[in-house]
């Protein structure tokens, strides 16, 4: 365990990690199938605004560029260093980055400390390398670094999307899950970090640099263990931006995985829930509500309290939304005489006016915005529930408000209107349950 009093990072380490002005990819592959392949080809299409070196004894060039037989025929200036050869070659790699003058590196390979007592030892040569020469190392066995900002994709799948959320995650695996579904939902992320072993920069390193990094708005962990729960509390305390994580491990079984992983000590369950509680962390239960709860928190405004209206064109959406919402501690308050008054003109007939507030299937998006205009001063966030395909549903909720969206369907109108919100910075979300409890994040603390 690292200690809990340990000095922050030299900013200039993670600026080179995160900004730097010349990467280099030792073990850089002819092969496409070969990781180092793709790694190289991902910061070459990602549009880096600098040069991009492979190092490779048995290449000329691979993609165009120039290849170099070794670290030490590199030329002069390459701040960033991500390395994927043998676990027995990465400390001596290390040395000779130093040497160059590089100020960080990622090492994608694994063999260390996951692997048995040699792979440990490896890591500890590897860490004591790094050190020495300066070094921040992320890793080892780890999936890479990407900022979309700065052009920045050492790592895969490729995403050049820019977002709001820093997304770090022990797992490669389940940090790249939460890249695809930002891709897919065009929201993109501020940076990803695949931190691995963690055996040098962990999560408190990052987390003070996302505190201080303009693009990111909310922070998403997937932890298996905290290195060192003092300090990481510390750097949530000085952190004004929400953290949500996700902490494996609950269980003794799952204790027990996580530390065969990534060599994590898991810790007891209810010592983290308390540490959550007291400083304010949302914790998130599954995979969905780290994305959910991460994504509400960094694109949704704060709603003043815990009252809330519920919009639907589905009946038994609106139910389901209500259930959610008593379990999730929120308030369905009932709809005051004056907003019943307003709103009856504006109504089918048949429609009955109570919260949640069902429009029938002859709701039009001119009708929701309607409602929402007349309902929002009554309630301190509304959950407007989509249940059918309705051309200008991207035009009810502006960005920016405290309103969370639901889109039940996958009509081709659907999908086109909730990649119009998407593209709007309005998030939106599949289930009225999985909407719901994304609120009910913001109203926790």
């Amino acid at each position: 365990m690292s200690d809990p009093s340990s000095p922050r990072r030299d900013p200039a380490v993670l600026d080179a990690l995160f900004r730097p002005k010349a990467v280099a990819v030792v073990g850089a592959s002819t092969q496409p199938e070969k990781l180092g392949y793709q790694v190289f080809r991902n910061l070459v299409e990602a549009g880096f605004d600098g040069p991009v070196h492979p190092v490779n004894p048995k290449a000329d060039a691979i993609l165009g560029r120039k290849a170099f037989p070794g670290v030490a025929d590199l030329p002069e200036g390459v701040d960033l260093a991500v390395i994927i050869v043998p676990a027995r070659l990465v400390p001596e790699t290390l040395r000779a980055c130093g040497r160059k003058g590089t100020r960080a590196a990622i090492v994608i390979s694994g063999g260390f400390s996951e692997s048995g007592p040699e792979g440990e030892r490896l890591q500890q040569e590897a860490v004591a390398a790094a050190r020495e020469a300066g070094i921040g190392l992320v890793g080892p066995n780890c999936q890479g670094v990407n900022n979309p900002y700065h052009g920045l994709c050492a790592s895969w799948p490729l995403l050049t999307t820019r977002g709001a959320v820093a997304v770090i995650s022990q797992s490669g695996t389940v940090g790249a899950a939460l890249m695809d579904w930002a891709a897919q939902e065009d929201l993109g992320v501020s940076a990803f970090v695949s931190m691995g072993n963690r055996a040098d920069l962990d999560e408190s390193d990052l987390l003070d640099y996302f505190t201080a990094d303009p693009n990111t708005r909310a922070v998403a962990f997937y932890l298996e263990g905290i290195k060192s729960v003092p300090r990481f509390l510390r750097a949530v305390a000085a952190c004004p931006k929400p953290v949500v994580v996700l902490k494996a491990g609950r269980t003794p079984k799952g204790r027990k995985a996580a530390e065969s992983h990534t060599r994590s000590l898991a810790g007891r369950d209810e010592i983290y829930e308390g540490a959550f509680r007291q400083y304010r962390i949302h914790r998130a239960a599954t995979l969905e509500e780290l994305y959910d709860a991460t994504k509400a928190l960094a694109y949704l405004g704060r709603p003043a309290g815990k009252r809330i209206g519920i919009i639907t064109s589905s009946g038994g959406s609106g139910i389901l939304a209500t259930d959610a919402a008593e379990t999730a501690g929120l308030d369905v308050a009932l709809l005051p005489e004056t907003l019943r008054a307003t709103l009856r003109p504006v109504l089918p007939p048949h429609c009955i006016v109570a919260n949640p507030l069902d429009l029938t299937g002859d709701a039009t998006a001119a009708m929701y915005r309607q409602v929402v205009e007349a309902a929002a001063p009554h309630f301190d966030s509304l959950v407007v529930i989509f249940g059918d395909p309705i051309p200008g549903a991207s035009e009810v909720i502006p960005p920016g408000s405290p309103h969370a969206v639901v889109c039940l369907g996958g009509a081709d109108v659907e999908r086109a209107e909730r990649a119009l919100m998407h593209r709007k910075g309005v998030p939106t979300f599949p289930t009225p349950e999985r909407g719901v409890l994304a609120l009910s994040h913001l109203t926790r603390f």
